[in-house]
């Protein structure tokens, strides 16, 4: 058994604890002592020398890492963090890693660098030239400050010089990059000293001002690696099979080098381990964060700073490299007894073997964040999620991404191949029918909701005060499928990225999981554990009912899942309380529309008018999608402050959209289009003055009317979303829309 194997040590009691560490030789007799009466804390007296105003001391936890095995010697990894599983879930991932072989891991020579600045110089080239004649006295000045470093094998070994441009003021600024070797210290008050002097030779030499002259915290010049092999077989867990996991945290290691989001959120399990160790040895943990992310953008993109991938016999193998410049000595670390304690414990001998060991921490931190993704995240519901980033890797382009997402997740093969075999079908299939004619889509039998999207045609906002409104439907719908599981309700929306836990104590839900957890509580299935997957057309935010549509179909799934036998009036009820908490004052039209899906004419009241409209003659509307979501929440409580500041003028408003939508419903009976389109520019000018349009909504609607657009106006809450044309010739909208860079959808519009 090595020394780093500690079976149980979580559930052994504290003192237990510190007998086992002291027993197995990691620590000495007094060591034990100060542990066991817990004497190894800073005391405010130290502490007060230390920093400035001292008031206190913070006490933070310090737990081991187990299980570590780098370069063939066994390691206790002291670790201090607030955080709970990070301790943990390092002591598993490094007991993984040793099947493999444990962790290999190097450093560079400790070198840290120093900036000088020179501004003011009258000739850059022979500053430089002068500069580079005169290294040797330069470095020997700067070496002459440290000579104990020196003697130790340190001291500044070399320069670089480059050029840059003053941004603020005429002129070029020169930058001198001093590296010095530091050996076991931090060295950063070193380094300052050695710019400081050096600084007036280095005046004499360029004839020009040193303006700065301070260390840098990018220590790409004091490297550390980490690599790990880890055997296929060991992968396996919970019932996935060890490929499966491999290929998930492959392909979460890729989603983190392709986009900076998702690498910012790697990076920093990575350094929740590396941070944690060197705060427990006395390093400067910010110092190291802004090396590293700085090294993370080095190449002109913020990207991730470990990289997974398989061997040619199938295993997983991970490599990570960074900057760490770190240190053993020095006063900060010397005058912390805890601090002193660790590194005891840790038991390394240099700065370099100390930063090789952060490099591996990093990656088992690192190996242990991504193994839960696609391990327990899976069983939780993470795959679905995951699915995103299968069918990105399959290349899948815009247009087709969400039809190749729905059918890979319906499918069960969340894999990469199933993607690109999906999509080579829907690429090779003969065209559908233009969108200009509304198509019932082909749901798979595991669909058990639909709720639809609409597009109001007049009346937004003023159907909140009792007025009437004419909304028909869109081609696009939101389809759910229910799944049983053992325990946990989790919501999974693919399309938009969305995971929720709806089994929750009311009080602490947040977003949608607040009416999506209503309306499991009113149907008292919030004791069932299910997974609830929603598929979605509607994008977000564009003003088509897509909260109420999600609504709707989630409780069409349940009704149909559980046979609860709810009538459609029932459902829609339900619905409209769910908008009331998505939206805080929905009118009920977004919800009914979602319900029935027909052409109708609405008003809100305690009373609600529900009457389909008659269509005689189809007519052909255009959606413009401009680029930025619209919140009906934001937009509807915009509009009634301002309604309750000046009430009669907005009531003369509403009153005055009222009026545009009884004239809307005759000229469409009357097929009267060209009278329709009027109508809905005059809507779409007192909706403006409702303060509800965007730059962006009006630049659409005049492209669509001067394409010959009969009438253009923005539809739903507006503050972004969409807007609608009614068109003679759908096409030259369209066309006109689109090569302004937006996107656009047609459809006809006709009785049901």
């Amino acid at each position: 058994m090595g020394k780093s194997r500690f079976p149980n040590f979580y559930q052994m009691p504290i003192k237990e604890r510190i007998e086992a560490v002291f027993e197995r030789g990691l620590i000495t007799e007094d060591d034990y002592q100060t542990l066991k009466n817990q004497q190894q804390r800073l005391d405010i007296e130290t502490a007060d020398k230390m920093i400035e105003n001292v008031i206190g001391v913070l006490g933070i936890p310090i737990g081991l890492g187990l299980n570590f095995s780098i370069n063939k010697k066994d390691y206790i990894i002291p670790l201090a963090v607030e955080e709970p599983s990070i301790v943990a879930a390092l002591s598993s991932a490094a007991k993984i890693a040793n099947i493999g072989g444990g962790f290999t891991a190097t450093s560079t020579d400790p070198i840290l660098t120093g900036q000088i600045q020179v501004i003011n110089i009258k000739n850059i080239e022979q500053a430089r030239n002068n500069l580079l004649s005169r290294k040797e006295e330069i470095l020997n000045l700067a070496n002459s400050l440290h000579p104990r470093m020196v003697a130790r094998g340190g001291g500044a070994i070399n320069f670089k010089i480059k050029t840059y441009p003053l941004e603020s003021f005429d002129g070029d600024m020169l930058i001198i990059d001093l590296h010095v070797n530091t050996m076991d210290a931090m060295g950063a008050n070193l380094v300052n000293s050695m710019c400081e002097g050096v600084a007036s030779l280095v005046e004499t030499i360029t004839e020009g001002e040193v303006f700065l002259r301070i260390l840098s915290n990018l220590t790409d010049q004091s490297l550390a690696s980490a690599s790990v092999k880890i055997p296929l077989q060991s992968l396996a867990i919970d019932g996935y099979a060890g490929e499966r996991v491999r290929d998930g945290i492959i392909l979460a290691s890729d989603f983190a080098h392709a986009d900076p989001y998702r690498a910012s959120t790697h990076n920093k399990g990575i350094m929740n381990g590396i941070d944690a160790l060197a705060l427990a040895t006395g390093n400067d943990w910010r110092a190291i964060e802004a090396g590293a992310h700085a090294y993370a953008a080095r190449l002109g993109r913020y990207s991730a700073l470990s990289k997974w991938s398989s061997n040619n016999d199938g295993d997983l193998v991970g490599h990570i490299e960074l900057p760490i410049k770190v240190g053993i000595v020095g006063g900060s670390i010397e005058s912390n007894p805890a601090v002193a304690l660790n590194l005891r414990i840790l038991n390394v001998t240099s700065a370099t073997e100390l930063s090789s060991v952060m490099a591996a921490v990093g990656l088992a931190q690192n190996f242990s964040a991504l193994r839960a993704l696609a391990t327990d995240g899976i069983q939780k519901g993470h795959m679905t999620l995951h699915a995103r980033t299968v069918v990105k890797a399959a290349n899948a382009p815009h247009n087709l991404f969400d039809q190749v997402l729905e059918k890979v997740i319906l499918s069960g093969e969340i894999k990469v191949w199933k993607a690109r075999e999906i999509l080579e079908k829907l690429q090779q299939a003969p065209p559908k029918v233009s969108a200009k004619k509304p198509v019932k889509q082909a749901i798979s039998a595991a669909i058990e909701g639909i709720g639809y999207g609409k597009v109001i045609l007049l009346g937004e906002h003023s159907v909140v005060y009792n007025r009437h409104a004419i909304a028909v439907p869109a081609p696009l719908s939101i389809r759910t499928k229910i799944e049983d599981t053992k325990d946990q309700i989790v919501l999974l929306m693919p399309s938009w990225g969305v995971e929720y836990q709806l089994d929750k104590d009311p009080d602490k839900r947040q977003s949608f999981e607040k009416p999506a957890g209503l309306i499991l509580d009113q149907l008292g299935l919030n004791d069932r554990g299910m997974k609830i997957e929603v598929f979605s057309d509607i994008p977000r935010g564009m003003g088509l009912g897509g909260s109420a549509a999600i609504a709707v179909s989630i409780i069409k799934a349940l009704n149909k899942h559980f046979d609860l036998r709810l009538k459609n009036d029932e459902i829609n009820q339900m619905a409209f309380e769910s908008e009331k908490i998505a939206h805080g004052n929905p009118s009920g039209i977004d919800n009914i529309m979602a319900t029935f899906g027909f052409p109708l004419i609405y008003r809100t009241g305690d009373q609600p008018l529900i009457e389909p409209l008659n269509i005689n003659d189809p007519f052909s509307l255009v959606i413009g999608f401009s680029k930025k979501e619209g919140l009906t929440a934001t937009t509807v409580n915009k509009v009634r402050g301002l309604w309750k500041k000046n009430t009669n003028v907005f009531e003369k408003i509403f009153d005055e959209i009222d009026a545009l939508v009884i004239q809307s419903i005759q000229a469409i009976q009357n097929n009267d289009f060209e009278l329709l389109g009027q109508l809905m520019n005059l809507n779409h000018g007192l909706l403006n003055a409702l303060q509800v349009s965007t730059p962006e909504l009006e630049r659409l609607v005049m492209i669509a009317r001067e394409s010959g657009a009969l009438g253009a106006k923005l539809t739903g809450g507006g503050g972004g979303g969409a807007m609608i044309a009614l068109c003679n010739n759908v096409r030259a909208t369209q066309d006109a829309i689109e090569s302004e860079g937006f996107e656009t959808l047609t459809f006809e519009i006709k009785n049901s």
